[in-house]
């Protein structure tokens, strides 16, 4: 519960929760939509988690030639742009004038890079 309250105090509140078979996570729900007007959604379907978890799966490819990061700043510099560039391939993220632009000029774009001609 304190790890959902935590969560929900950072980002806001959820209109829905995908999570495993867990009987502690799914307890810790309940117990917050007893105090809600609207309740969260809890969907235990282990697809639908598998989903999100398999969307890790390229940084992962990414990051392990790299073997290791030398500080926790480095390791989010990285992971930020890697999840960005995958944000960007997978549509989520949308630049006026993108249509015209390659992958690499949306990033440099996001990123407040301007790229030499």
């Amino acid at each position: 519960k304190r790890f959902f309250d935590k969560a929900m105090g950072a980002n806001g509140d959820p209109d829905k929760v995908a999570m495993d078979k867990s009987g502690a996570n799914k307890a810790a729900i309940d117990a917050i939509n007893a105090g809600r007007d609207v309740p969260i959604l809890v969907r235990q379907v282990k697809y639908l988690n598998n989903i999100v978890e398999q969307d890790h799966r390229a940084s992962k490819r990414v990051t392990r030639p790299m073997l290791n990061f030398k500080s926790f700043r480095s390791a989010g510099s990285v992971l930020a742009g890697i999840e960005l560039m995958h944000m960007i391939r997978k549509g989520q993220f949308a630049i006026d004038g993108a249509d015209a632009m390659s992958f690499a000029d949306q990033f440099s774009v996001l990123a407040g890079i301007v790229r030499p001609v």
